[in-house]
């Protein structure tokens, strides 16, 4: 069974997210989470032999703000981009308790408001990529816990089951990374 401690290990491998974590805290963002892909994909890369960095197209940052105006998220966007913009990485940041006011139009479908930045990893469209780091205290959030990353398991988050975009999703990663095994249901 992997460990929160051997996940963080693998995680900061890659040389990005290391100073993401160690940078952010200082913006003091309201429940600041690292997130997504530059996640789970370190641990793959390590497991196939890859750098830890590789296929990581940007490092996702959500965090969960009332003030749910364009304007105010701007601005959390320029300053994470004032603090890490000699990483020469892509980093895409968002509010949480905003994405309802703009997902319908962007992709199609509804998206009920968040209570929080958790939520917003809960939502994932595969259960074991559901997995976050706060940024202030390095605590692990992985609702559906590790063991599908480290075992290479791609099955459907049951809290947001959407069989043609997880399996859409899921062939992509699997692309990427063959020793990928995809559980459909």
């Amino acid at each position: 069974m992997p460990t929160t401690s051997a996940f963080l290990t693998s995680i900061t491998l890659n040389p990005s997210n290391a100073e993401l974590l160690k940078r952010l805290p200082t913006l003091q963002l309201p429940q600041c989470l690292l997130t997504a892909g530059c996640l789970f994909q370190a641990v793959w890369n390590q497991q196939a032999g890859l750098p830890p960095a590789w296929g990581v197209k940007d490092y996702d940052i959500f965090y969960f703000d009332a003030d749910t105006s364009w304007e105010a998220e701007n601005a959390v966007i320029e300053a994470v981009q004032g603090l890490c913009g000699d990483l020469g990485v892509v980093v895409e940041v968002k509010n949480q308790a905003r994405v309802h006011l703009w997902y319908g139009q962007r992709f199609g479908r509804d998206y009920p408001p968040l209570r929080s930045a958790r939520d917003g990893v809960d939502r994932y469209l595969v259960a074991g990529t559901c997995v976050a780091i706060d940024v202030a205290s390095a605590e692990v959030y992985a609702p559906f816990g590790l063991d599908d990353i480290y075992d290479g398991v791609l099955r459907s988050n049951p809290l947001n089951h959407q069989p043609d975009l997880f399996l859409a999703k899921a062939l992509s990663y699997q692309q990427r990374w063959p020793g990928l095994q995809i559980i459909e249901g």
